[in-house]
């Protein structure tokens, strides 16, 4: 059994000041003012700025960000929860773990909250164990498949997330799943992404704090 930490990674090659660009020619088709727009960028960081102040956000929806989640089960149950986006994640109907191609064994997320070396995590440990066990001696069975498998795996099991989303939604998903009372596996990686986020296109997500 492997265990490892989740992570994420930004798909979609980001130029902050070209995405603003692009969504302030856009935008300023509603106001046929085309004219104000200057070449450094500048014209650009005030009307998205001054957009998302007043709460015309459908202008950002011009723009979108693909972004890889390797996280448990658990994460993208709730992620998938956020209809305006679209997914392609690692299917456990296909995927056989007991296969060369995978290790021949389970991979699961290391809980943030089960601390290493607490009675807890050796329960957890022992539990995830006991899975990979009966998850390899039933793949042995003439037959057996890989959606008969999944009936044992655990909220803990490794998956893969693609998520594409447009930069509203986005900010949607950031304001939400940045809050105190959310799953702290969630928090886990939305919080660092939404300072990356910030960091690349700072007018878009700069107003938007993680409690």
């Amino acid at each position: 059994m492997k265990i490892v930490k989740p992570s994420y990674e930004v798909l979609t090659p980001i130029d902050g000041l070209e995405i603003l660009k692009h969504i302030e020619k856009i935008a300023r088709t509603c106001y046929r003012s085309e004219d104000k727009i200057t070449p450094d960028g500048e014209s650009a960081r005030k009307i998205v700025a001054n957009l998302i102040r007043l709460g015309h956000e459908a202008m950002i929806e011009h723009a979108s960000i693909s972004v890889r989640f390797i996280c448990d089960l658990g994460f993208y149950k709730d992620l998938t929860r956020h209809r305006l986006a679209s997914y392609a994640i690692e299917s456990t109907r296909y995927c056989n773990y007991s296969k060369g191609k995978f290790g021949e064994e389970l991979t699961m997320i290391a809980p943030v909250n089960i601390a290493v070396g607490t009675a807890e995590y050796k329960i957890w440990h022992d539990c995830m164990l006991e899975i990979e066990r009966a998850y390899m001696a039933m793949s042995k069975i003439e037959g057996t498949k890989p959606d008969q498998l999944r009936m044992l795996l655990p909220h803990s099991i490794k998956a893969e997330v693609n998520i594409t989303a447009n930069l509203r939604e986005w900010r949607h998903i950031l304001k939400i799943r940045t809050e105190r009372g959310v799953h702290p596996s969630i928090r886990e990686l939305m919080i660092p992404l939404l300072a990356d986020f910030k960091a690349r296109i700072p007018v878009i997500f700069e107003d938007i704090t993680a409690e």
